[in-house]
């Protein structure tokens, strides 16, 4: 017989001395035989053993004693047995997942886009597939929490505690916590129990890296807004975009017949439903709010709640539900938390691209809307894409895409002080590019260029650009008309000669509108359903396509005077030596005649400023000017003048130090001299080719 030492044994002889051991002790137990008694004080938690050699043995825990309980099917509940749309990327998850994936993977995406709803899913998935039988964890990180995110420290003692570590055998140190974190789920691994640890919502690879379990059995499965890297955290990153338009309707659909089945409305009304799921973005958190707001309101039509969304300005404000417990789901709430994270320059970034009026924008028009240097720039685009605020679609294609809810949010903010200069900005940029694409476009063969060297490369950057390029013309209609028609003016040969006719049709109202608002008058001529613009020789008059419903005006003699009159009063400031000034006035005739529809006079003016800018010594803007006088020139028929005009622009390219270029335009001209019978410019241009290869080779010999 062993005698328990702790408490006092029946054998006491005296009932006072007993008690008073009693109370000293607490209690006291014996054990017969083999067997052993394991005493605490406080509650007491009984279990029973019974094996060959030891009979009825007693393990007896007190408060604060012995195993804890462990939380190892803590998933929280499947938010959707069948998550509409997203079949491809559940099983690119679950492959994630399996034995051959990698340890660490990231589901990535804009705010609401559904991230943790799929990484629920699919774990569920592949708990219910026998993938982890050691269970399966989860910790929420909070990480864009305004109150704070969950720190690495604070994860680490959640998930020890669900392995079943008690406080009061908690390290003291977060590393030691590590350690213990490992050991555990290597003690489980070699039981054959994978783990599934799921930590949603974070937001810094800092919160991750203790947590990423050494053996290669456990799989560690993360929500993030943010494309989480680091030098010593590198997941697989797998990101999540809005719905097709299919799964957006099934959406909203499911819900309606899952709080009633009986609900016809989905089926009622396709058309508005297809234009809520279009106004939603087909962005999942946007959807599950409207679905909310109609399971809510059972009479409420879901045409009607198109209307109420059809408001750009107020579409934010309009997806948001409340319940009856004060929980608010908001897209606006969703946004705020991701863009009060960024530094002020991404922030600047963000808010400036909401001012470009087309479906995406370019690393270069980025670039003009900030002001700032091309890399920090691109460097501003990438940190706005790794919070998935931005997309650059395909990827390295330079081009940048931002949710269209994204995009109303941006809009919605306070205005940047030089957001008018940033507009123009941009504006400038598109049109100075589309003007040179032009160039490019309607040269011939071998003509050289600053911006294009090749037609190809114009055409390529006007097909990307069009939507940009359309929507600026629209833009610039009210706030800057002379821009509006220089730029639909440079964008006419390239639609006609894609036949985007729809948009060559709404380029041509606005250029109405343009001219109208600033007094000019413009030259159209009916093309079946959309306009063309047509040289006119002498007098013009507008006809136009019964459809537009423009008011027709013609170019009076009197039109053409003036602009005759605004060239010569250039030809006036440049002899008598005032060229800035003449450059000036001779920008003003070309947009003149431009608007008039006049490509002889504009080709004219732009040779006389060609002239200007070289007596200035500013040769690479003579060299565009005489470019783009070449290519009225031959808008007009007229090849003598534009033969001419390539003869003065090699003189520019050689006084540029462009020889090669110089010698190729040379040549061009003297075989277009040579096509209309005239010898001696044939000789004399010539002569200016072998003056620029033989600098060419001096440069080459000294080089």
């Amino acid at each position: 017989m062993e005698r328990e030492p702790y408490g006092p044994g029946p054998e006491a002889d005296a009932a006072g001395d007993r008690h008073d051991r009693h109370d000293r002790f607490g209690q006291w137990a014996e054990a017969s035989d083999d067997a052993r008694v394991y005493q605490a004080a406080g509650n007491q938690h009984f279990s029973r053993n019974g094996t060959q050699n030891v009979i009825g043995t007693q393990n007896v825990w007190g408060s604060g004693g012995g195993p804890a309980p462990r939380a190892l099917a803590a998933l929280p509940p499947d938010p959707a047995p069948a998550l509409a749309g997203r079949e491809e990327r559940t099983a690119a998850l679950l492959k994630h997942l399996g034995p051959e994936g990698p340890a660490v993977t990231v589901v990535t995406g804009l705010p609401g886009v559904g991230k943790t709803a799929l990484a629920l899913h699919t774990a569920h998935r592949a708990v219910g597939l026998g993938l982890f039988p050691g269970g399966a964890l989860f910790v929420r990180l909070r990480g864009y929490a305004p109150t704070g995110a969950v720190d690495a420290a604070q994860a680490l003692e959640a998930l020890l505690r669900a392995l079943g570590v008690r406080d009061a055998d908690l390290p003291p140190t977060p590393e030691e916590q590590a350690a213990l974190y490992r050991s555990e789920l290597a003690r489980r691994a070699a039981d054959g129990g994978a783990v599934l640890i799921v930590a949603d919502d974070a937001s810094s690879a800092g919160q991750l890296v203790p947590l990423v379990p050494a053996h290669p059995a456990h799989r560690l499965l993360v929500t993030s807004r943010d494309a989480l890297t680091a030098p010593d955290f590198r997941p697989r990153l797998l990101p999540l975009g809005e719905l097709d338009a299919p799964s957006a309707a099934a959406l909203i659909a499911t819900a309606l017949a899952e709080v009633d089945p009986d609900d016809p409305r989905a089926g009622d009304e396709p058309e508005a439903l297809k234009r809520v799921t279009a106004q939603c973005g087909r962005l999942p958190l946007a959807l599950t709010i409207a679905a909310a707001l109609l399971t809510y309101d059972p009479g409420l039509r879901i045409a009607d709640l198109a209307h109420e969304l059809s408001d750009a300005g107020r579409r934010l404000g309009e997806l948001r539900y409340e319940d009856g417990d004060g929980r608010a789901f908001a897209v606006r709430t969703a946004f705020d938390l991701s863009y009060r994270r960024l530094r002020e320059p991404d922030a600047r970034l963000f808010r400036l691209l909401s001012l470009n009026p087309g479906p995406d924008v370019s690393t270069e028009a980025a670039t003009a809307l900030t002001g700032r240097p091309a890399r920090e720039t691109r460097a501003g685009l990438a940190a706005l894409a790794r919070a998935c605020l931005l997309g650059e679609h395909p990827p390295r294609s330079g081009r940048w895409r931002m949710h269209d809810l994204l995009r109303l949010y941006a809009s919605g903010l306070p205005a940047d002080r030089d957001e008018r200069e940033a507009r123009l900005r941009l504006m400038r940029y598109y049109l100075s590019t589309c003007e040179a694409a032009d160039v490019r476009l309607r040269a011939e063969p071998g003509l050289p260029s600053d911006r294009f060297p090749d037609r190809a490369a114009a055409l390529a950057w006007l097909e990307a650009e069009r939507p940009n390029l359309v929507a600026t013309v629209a833009l610039a209609t009210a706030q800057d008309p002379q821009t509006a028609l220089r730029l639909a003016a440079a964008l006419s040969f390239y639609l006609r000669r894609s036949r985007h006719l729809h948009d060559t049709h709404a380029a041509d109202e606005y250029v109405v509108a343009a001219a109208l608002r600033g007094g000019s008058r413009v030259v159209l001529k009916g093309a079946g359903p959309a306009w063309q613009r047509d040289p006119v020789h002498g007098d013009g008059v507008i006809v136009h396509s019964a459809a537009s419903g423009a008011v027709q005006r013609g170019v009076t003699p009197e039109e053409l005077v003036r602009a005759r009159k605004t060239k010569e009063r250039g030809q006036t400031e440049r002899t008598s030596g005032r060229v800035s000034e003449a450059v000036a006035i001779f920008r003003e005739a070309v947009d003149t005649y431009r608007l008039l529809g006049h490509p002889r006079g504009e080709g004219q003016a732009q040779d006389a400023l060609g002239l200007a800018l070289s007596e200035a010594d500013r040769h690479a803007e003579a060299a565009t000017a005489y470019a783009q006088a070449f290519g009225a020139y031959r808008e007009a028929y007229d090849l003598v003048a534009a033969a001419t005009a390539l003869d003065h622009l090699g003189l520019a390219l050689g006084a540029a130090g462009r020889h090669a270029e110089a010698a190729a335009a040379h040549t061009r001209a003297a075989h277009l001299f040579r096509g209309q019978g005239h010898p001696a410019r044939e000789a004399a241009a010539r002569r200016n080719a072998e003056q620029a290869a033989r600098a060419l080779r001096v440069r080459r010999a000294d080089g």
